[in-house]
């Protein structure tokens, strides 16, 4: 346990209900307490403009962090929008916005341009914000602070209970936030999950600093915050469950025509593209190529709920990927961006891979002394560029090629030496 943690098991966060610290709680270090309700009650839905600019209002006068939730429909709806976002100021309390009744929510985002919010895993909630006009300009993600100091679970319940010493009830994680009107136990739970974030915050920034850390986080959570939105995956595609097994390039263009059919689908109907038709159905037809609608009636994942029409469809699909010239099918294997994958160095460049075998050792040993993932002390792919085409194996070249590959100064910091030791130990 770390002193955080033990200085914060100890603390009065720990009463019953989530009441603040100095509402007399009990300081009792024993189990963990159920957080059953939130300190003011479950706040009403804001879904209409007049509520919202009181809202607005409320948390632009409010002081301090700012914590931010959002909830999505994943495998639900299609795409990853948010249904319901809540938020968490001293002075402001709880508010639980509904995205749906108020789609544009930049004016909010507006009035908390400065403040630092409070995220869990800040990356999974920022695009679904973004599409509702709330960017932050600065933040502090929990989770990752969890990770570089070496907890070993990052989940927000975790945290809270090891740190905090508050068991979240979690059992509406993934429920369909799409539904109108929310339950009140889904509501109580939403509120639940911005009740403590700030105190999280505080006890975390408490045991960065302990560590030494705190400027490392800092760092990162400064790049997440600036970080463009991300580009549109190329030949989304091609990550279709279970593509492994379609080799021929025929096979390819049938995956990549039934899985744009069924995209365009699932987007019209607003539902998730596996609720239209699965992975492994798009696969057993490329692999089979069906000559007719029974053909394909007969495989697994086209079966007897399947109505005529939809058969046709799917089956429409596969007869125009069959229809496709040659020179138009997709070609095996992605287009790579830099090294090959691992597990072809021992053939193409020995001499690389001995380089690649020696950096991972070193950085392994780093991020165990350390006490923090390897992938958060260095990106995997950095590693794998500077050993596939390495610099000189002096520290100062080593930093450069982090830098110019997205290393923060604080893990370019860290990494440069072992890593540039680890290339001159295999005369590169």
């Amino acid at each position: 346990m770390t002193d955080a943690q033990e200085t914060a098991a100890a603390s009065s966060l720990r009463t019953t209900g989530g009441a603040p610290p100095d509402d007399g709680g009990s300081a009792d270090s024993g189990a963990p307490t159920p957080l059953l309700e939130p300190r003011e009650g479950i706040p009403p839905v804001i879904a209409d403009e007049a509520a919202l600019a009181e809202v607005i209002a409320a948390f632009a006068a409010g002081t301090g962090p700012v914590a931010v939730d959002a909830e999505r429909a994943s495998g639900y709806r299609y795409g990853q929008r948010a249904y319901l976002v809540q938020l968490r100021r001293e002075g402001a309390g709880t508010a639980l916005i509904d995205p749906v009744g108020c789609p544009d929510l930049s004016t909010l985002g507006e009035a908390l341009s400065g403040v630092e919010w409070v995220l869990h895993a800040a990356t999974q909630d920022l695009p679904c914000l973004r599409e509702i006009g709330m960017v932050p300009t600065r933040l502090f993600d929990t989770e990752l602070a969890g990770r570089l100091a070496g907890f070993p679970r990052v989940g927000l319940g975790a945290m809270v209970e090891g740190v905090l010493g508050f068991v979240l009830e979690k059992g509406h994680s993934a429920v369909d936030w799409s539904t109108r009107p929310l339950p009140e136990p889904w509501l109580r739970y939403a509120a639940l999950d911005v009740e403590l974030l700030v105190d999280l915050r505080d006890a975390l920034e408490k045991e960065l600093d302990r560590q030494g850390k705190l400027d490392w986080a800092r760092q990162e959570f400064d790049a997440i915050a600036s970080a463009p939105p991300a580009e549109p995956r190329k030949d989304p595609w091609r990550r279709t469950s279970g593509m492994h097994k379609v080799r021929r390039r025929r096979q390819l263009g049938v995956v990549r025509e039934l899985w744009q059919t069924r995209d365009r689908i699932a987007q019209r109907r607003d539902v998730s593209p596996g609720k239209v038709l699965s992975d492994a159905a798009i696969v057993e037809a490329a692999l089979s190529l069906p000559v007719n609608v029974q053909a394909l009636a007969a495989l697994n994942g086209f079966g007897h709920r399947m109505g005529r029409r939809q058969l046709e469809q799917w089956q429409a699909a596969v007869d125009r990927a069959k229809a496709v010239s040659e020179a138009q099918l997709p070609q095996p294997g992605q287009p790579v961006a830099g090294p090959p994958p691992p597990r072809a160095w021992a053939d193409k460049d020995p001499v690389a891979a001995a380089r690649l075998s020696a950096a991972r050792t070193a950085v392994s040993a780093l991020a165990e002394e350390l006490n923090m993932p390897q992938e958060n002390l260095i990106a995997p792919d950095a590693v794998r560029r500077v050993c596939w085409e390495p610099p000189a194996a002096d520290e100062e070249a080593v930093a450069d090629a982090l830098t110019s590959y997205g290393a923060r100064p604080w893990q370019v910091e860290q990494v440069a030496p072992v890593l540039a030791a680890a290339l001159a130990g295999q005369g590169a």
